[in-house]
């Protein structure tokens, strides 16, 4: 029998919005060690916690886990959390395509949009051998955490781009949402994504090239 063909997708964008953890860095090994803890500190599931706990700023978690502790606590667990991922980088490492994916980004227009706190996202991203990106929208720079899109928002408006102008790259469900609630498509990436409805879907970066076109335009070009 033929081999099953490949299909291209294609998008353009004037702008790239990017997610961190699971999106460019594979941070699972970490973040999993360290929310087990916790959730066994807590009395709670590790699996039930571990299925929430991805795309969103750790208080956000605790928030829908122990939804009757006050809201100050969870932000000063936070802090405790963030200091203890941000100096475990065991098993962090690229996504595949990753280190490719974003020396092709180098001098066009993109953005880090993390649930990470600015600490973190610099540990991750130098753990993983990755370049950081001059624009970065980190934990302390919005009042809301993903699902909420104000993180994409001011992403775009410090690029200098409408949403609509953006594509986000997303690997969880909390992503995704912010993501096209902020008006913008999404291409999910990995293994949490395909199950929530994405503009496009890859597995990994190895299935995505992206070129400037003359007039500035990103081509974004999806094997699937």
């Amino acid at each position: 029998m033929p081999a099953s063909a490949t299909t291209t997708t294609v998008l353009t964008a004037r702008a790239l919005l990017l997610d961190m953890d699971g999106t460019i860095v594979n941070s699972d090994a970490v973040v999993e060690r360290c929310w087990r803890g916790w959730a066994e500190r807590h009395g709670l599931d590790p699996e039930a916690a571990l299925k929430v706990v991805h795309g969103r700023q750790g208080y956000a978690t605790m928030a829908l886990l122990l939804p009757d502790r006050p809201m100050e606590q969870n932000h000063a667990d936070n802090k405790v959390m963030l200091a203890e991922e941000t100096a475990d980088t065991d098993g962090v490492v690229p996504v595949p395509g990753a280190p490719a994916f974003m020396a092709s980004l180098a001098g066009l227009p993109h953005a880090l949009v993390t649930s990470a706190d600015a600490a973190l996202a610099r540990a991750r991203m130098t753990a993983a051998g990755l370049p950081m990106p001059d624009v970065r929208v980190t934990a302390e720079c919005v009042g809301a955490s993903k699902p909420d899109p104000e993180g994409f928002l001011k992403g775009a408006a410090e690029l200098g781009f409408d949403p609509a102008q953006c594509v986000v790259f997303e690997d969880s469900e909390a992503g995704i949402a912010a993501g096209r609630a902020a008006g913008m498509r999404v291409v999910g990436v990995g293994p949490r994504a395909n199950a929530h409805e994405p503009t496009a879907y890859v597995p990994d970066l190895t299935h995505v090239t992206v070129t400037a076109e003359a007039d500035g335009t990103l081509r974004l070009e999806i094997a699937g």
